[in-house]
Formats: C-alpha cells, sequence, structure tokens
C-alpha cells in the first residue's frame, strides 16, 4: 500500500503556528423543539444536558449492543442542537434518531446551509477572529473548529488568505499521530467505543441512554478484550488489516498506516488484545515487526 505522507510546510505550521482544513464535507443536522434536549441525551453517550448555550461534546450512538452507530459533536444553541458528524454520515444519524423519535416534542432536520471550518495549531483561536462563526465543536486535532454558514464559505475562506492549507493525507498523518480514531477506517459498526479509546466520549454519571448497559457492565468489567493502540513499524508499509502476531498466535491487526515526521518512522493504528497492551510490547507481522509506541 502506499503510505500517507504530510506536507513539511503544512504539518509545521499545524504545530507552530495556525493551519486551515477544508471540513465541509461533513455533515450536520438539526435538533429543534421543547425536548429537544432530553431527546438527544437519551440518544448518546455523553452529557448533552450538561452543556450551556454555546457549549459542545463529542458522542457516540450506540445500539442496544453497545457498538456503534456513529460518533457525532453535539452543539447547543439558543434555539437548537447542531449534531455534527463525518462525510456521508449524516443520513445514518438521522435514521438512528428517527427510529427513536416517538412521543418527545422535537424535529430533526437537515442542515446543508451550516459547515465546519477546522483551524489547527497553537494560533488557531487568533486565526478564528478573522471571521464570525455560529458555534464551535470540540476540535479533534487541539484547535478551534468553527460552525459557520455554508453560503458565507467563499468570504471566511478569503479572510484565511495566508493560512496554510492542510491537504487530507497532512490531516491524516495529524490524526494518527494524535491517535484520533476515524469512523469507518479505526471504528466500524461492530467497535465498542471503549475499544477505540473513546472514554473522553462518554459521561460515567448521566442518566440512561441506547448501549449504557453495556458500557457498564465493559466499565465495571475493567478491560475490553482488545484496544485501539499507536503502532511503530520502522520502514515497514504492512497493507490494512495486517495481522499482528506472537509466535503463531494472531493478537491483532492493523487499521491505517502513515509517514510520522514526529517519530521519523512509519506509524500504524492497530487493534491488539488486552495481554499485549503495553508500551514496547513488539509483534510480528509479513516483512517485519511492530512495536506498541
Amino acid at each position: 500500500m502506499s503510505v500517507v505522507e504530510a506536507v513539511e510546510s503544512e504539518y509545521r505550521a499545524a504545530h507552530e503556528g495556525c493551519a486551515v482544513f477544508d471540513a465541509s464535507d461533513r455533515q450536520q443536522l438539526r435538533v429543534i423543539g421543547p425536548e429537544a434536549g432530553s431527546f438527544l441525551q437519551g440518544m448518546v453517550t455523553n452529557d448533552v444536558d450538561g452543556l450551556a448555550v454555546g457549549g459542545s461534546c463529542y458522542a457516540a450512538m450506540l445500539t442496544v449492543k453497545g457498538s456503534m452507530v456513529g460518533d457525532v459533536r453535539i452543539l447547543k444553541r439558543a434555539g437548537d442542537y447542531v449534531v455534527d458528524t463525518g462525510p456521508g454520515r449524516g443520513g445514518v444519524v438521522r435514521d438512528f434518531l428517527g427510529k427513536y423519535l416517538i412521543s418527545e416534542d422535537a424535529e430533526i432536520l437537515e442542515a446543508p446551509e451550516l459547515a465546519v471550518v477546522s483551524l489547527i495549531g497553537p494560533n488557531a483561536r487568533e486565526v478564528a477572529g478573522r471571521f464570525a462563526g455560529e458555534g464551535e465543536l470540540v476540535s479533534f486535532l487541539g484547535g478551534v473548529d468553527v460552525l459557520v454558514p455554508r453560503a458565507q464559505l467563499e468570504a471566511v475562506r478569503a479572510s484565511l488568505a495566508g493560512v496554510p492549507v492542510v491537504s487530507p493525507g497532512t490531516f491524516e498523518v495529524l490524526r494518527v499521530e494524535k491517535g484520533v480514531p476515524l469512523f469507518g477506517v479505526d471504528m466500524t459498526e461492530v467497535t465498542i467505543p471503549l475499544e477505540a479509546n473513546l472514554d473522553h466520549a462518554i459521561h460515567y454519571k448521566k442518566g440512561c441512554y441506547i448501549g449504557q448497559e453495556v458500557i457498564a457492565r465493559a466499565t465495571y468489567r475493567g478491560q475490553m478484550n482488545k484496544k485501539l493502540v499507536q503502532l511503530l513499524l520502522g520502514d515497514v508499509s504492512p497493507e490494512v488489516k495486517a495481522e499482528l502476531k506472537v509466535g503463531d498466535r494472531k493478537v491483532g491487526w492493523i487499521t491505517c498506516v502513515v509517514k510520522s515526521p514526529k517519530h521519523g518512522q512509519h506509524l500504524a493504528l492497530g487493534y491488539v488484545h488486552r495481554d499485549f497492551l503495553a508500551v514496547g510490547t513488539k509483534f510480528e507481522l509479513v516483512g517485519g515487526a511492530a512495536t506498541v509506541a
């Protein structure tokens, strides 16, 4: 496979100043009505009730068996809640919410009029002051993700003239270096959020939500059977789903691979059996070896 690489100037800007990533292909819904908040509270893993106006949280949506329907960011505004999810995931999220919207006084609306501008880096907050947004979403990479009217995207981009633009390849490198899982790549419909290290998406003291019993049991048990980890690969560039072995035992697999400037070698995310999570644990794979980072 071809290993994803970062563009040096983009990567440096994202670490030392500010860079902008075009996140306008993400999809949004709006949930409105007097019971919009209480409805969402029962649908996601994080605490929607605890949000102040202008606040946002990252959360997962689960089946009754605790596996993921998807991951979302929820922003509370004065008159609605914006539900932000990945490209092509809006319909799945809407169908899931609509399935359980029965008697609540709430309505789910598609929101193609909205878009997200993602600013990455230590100067992101300062750069965000160049344009007016309609709210901020929790950032995946340590910056500022601003919700803007889609009709104003070109004007926003013009206000960011001179700010380096992060390509999808560079964004992928930044994501993997931070260990941020991506739905459809590192997480699927059979993933339990604790396996993907999404503890920050779970509020353990909130009321009931769909899938909560599975999360509670897994938390009480103390450890999942497998966990997502970062893996150092040296010069090896294995295929996605390449198996990780200890002797003849298959103990995990690779989900994605990038060339990491931070580590000076190839870096992967992958799932590893709970007996082999310790930093420094080594695995065999086709063409080389991998080490838990």
